[in-house]
């Protein structure tokens, strides 16, 4: 498997950016600043705004904030029609053809899929080289937004110095709706060359239920002994929900069986 960061993952971010990235960042600016006249909203709270709009609930602010993009911060008839059908099929990994199904252009559907991705952007704040965790929750909060809506699990692993500072952050796997393949093999052979003393494991469940699945609790069973074996301390196994986390370490399921 790569080791290459999720941030650079195009199943996050949907295919639709690549196609008019000169387009977009022409746009970005204008629609940021509209989002904020249209909704009267001071700048410090417009974080908040973004989170909530990347949420694939369909909802009157949801619709209104579509529109919002669609005409440039002017709402009307025609982009209240196109956003209430996108409403009902946004996803953080919505597609462009599955935009254009709605009665996007292309340029309309990659303009979405920039909304999407700003907010991801905004409302995700993983861990950097150097920096440390406290709690389980903080890592929730932190790697939330990047996985919301995923449709696909995606393993990731964090390694970590004998300080609990993160070393770097790498894409172990990416499954299917419902599971992914992790081998322990593929999860230390990086963090063997990194030298880490210690390893974060987390990964999302697409149904937004954090519940760790039989899978989820072998696969731990199987890093945790792996990890003994090469000197390398599990910290623990974090499963991104929608709204929630599990977390092996909270719960005393890091134990070696």
């Amino acid at each position: 498997m790569a080791d290459n960061p999720m941030r650079n993952g195009k199943e996050i971010a949907g295919d639709g950016v690549s196609r008019s990235v000169q387009s977009i960042a022409q746009s970005i600016n204008p629609l940021i600043v509209s989002i904020r006249q249209v909704h009267q909203m001071p700048e410090e709270i417009l974080e908040e705004f973004v989170c909530e709009s990347i949420q694939p609930i369909p909802s009157d602010h949801l619709t209104l904030s579509i529109a919002t993009v669609l005409g440039h911060g002017k709402v009307n008839g025609r982009t209240m029609t196109k956003a209430r059908k996108i409403a009902s099929i946004i996803s953080a990994s919505a597609s462009a053809a599955e935009l254009m199904s709605c009665g996007l252009t292309e340029t309309q559907s990659a303009l979405i899929s920039a909304a999407i991705h700003i907010g991801q952007e905004l409302c995700s704040a993983p861990l950097r080289p150097g920096e440390r965790f406290s709690t389980s929750r903080e890592i929730f909060q932190r790697y939330r937004a990047r996985f919301y809506a995923a449709r696909k699990e995606y393993f990731v692993a964090l390694n970590l110095n004998s300080k609990n500072q993160l070393i770097r952050e790498v894409l172990i796997s990416v499954g299917s709706l419902s599971t992914s393949v992790v081998h322990p093999r593929e999860v230390f052979a990086p963090a063997v060359r990194d030298s880490s003393a210690a390893i974060l494991f987390l990964h999302n469940h697409p149904s937004g239920d954090p519940a760790p699945s039989r899978e989820d609790r072998e696969c731990t069973q199987r890093l945790i002994h792996a990890g003994q074996i090469l000197g390398i301390r599990c910290l623990d196994h974090i499963v991104l929900g929608f709204d929630d986390y599990f977390s092996f370490a909270d719960t005393n399921l890091l134990q070696s069986e």
